[in-house]
């Protein structure tokens, strides 16, 4: 197993944001976080990437305590936010290679790693432009390539096609998957549109803080008797799809 997390629990002030949460990722494979706005998807990746403080429970990186080893845990996550971080002024390179430094690479690493992710997302031949210049889908293709530079063993990805139109959002779920298969990179995708999420995915249902569900989007399906994923989540959550 990739990742870990036991029994997680966390509260902002008195209010509970998520509730004894618990599941574990299966090794170069794509996993679908699903849920509502204010699911608590955000409050776990900051839990995750130790942006927030864990007050309950544990979570393992590959058998190692984020907790205990965070530099060692931290170097195999790589993370894209809901909100765009990357600096518009800066070109694309400029941008791979100020986070790259971040990471110990050297700038050679840094160039070989960036153009090669570039080349694969078709925008090698933007890395001298500034980012400002690129459409939402294209930055948002940068923003992975940044955060895959280091050669993490996990990608995490809150709510990547946020204010994308359907065709980037296709392409980017259909590039992020092929990732999984061609360099053995587990995922982990949060959304709340169901039609980012395929039949055999392994799919986690989180609603008000609680994991509803977790297992592949057809077992589900008929663990729960309905015929698709969208009937299941409604079916669980009470919230329409």
């Amino acid at each position: 197993m990739t990742l870990t997390a036991r029994n997680i629990g966390f509260c902002y002030g008195s209010k509970p944001v998520l509730t004894d949460i618990s599941f574990a990722l299966d090794s170069g494979c794509f996993h679908a976080l699903l849920g509502p706005n204010g699911a608590g998807k955000s409050t776990l990746f900051g839990l995750l990437t130790r942006l927030l403080a864990l007050q309950q429970g544990g979570i393992l990186f590959a058998g190692q305590s984020l907790k205990k080893h965070p530099a060692e845990a931290m170097r195999q996550i790589g993370v894209v936010f809901q909100q765009n971080a990357l600096d518009l002024d800066l070109t694309v390179r400029q941008n791979l290679m100020y986070h790259s430094a971040l990471h110990g690479l050297s700038r050679k690493q840094a160039r070989l790693r960036g153009d090669h992710e570039l080349e694969r997302f078709g925008l090698l031949d933007r890395a001298n432009d500034p980012v400002r210049t690129l459409n939402g889908g294209h930055r948002r293709r940068v923003e992975i390539t940044r955060a895959l530079l280091h050669q993490p063993t996990l990608l995490l990805l809150d709510e990547p096609t946020a204010g994308l139109d359907i065709a980037s959002r296709k392409a980017l779920n259909d590039h992020v998957r092929q990732l999984c298969a061609d360099d053995n990179l587990t995922v982990l995708w949060a959304t709340h549109l169901i039609e980012e999420v395929a039949a055999q995915d392994r799919v986690l249902i989180l609603h008000q803080g609680r994991l509803l569900a977790d297992g592949p989007g057809q077992e589900l399906c008929s663990r729960s008797g309905t015929t698709t994923l969208a009937e299941t989540f409604e079916l669980l959550t009470g919230v329409g799809s």
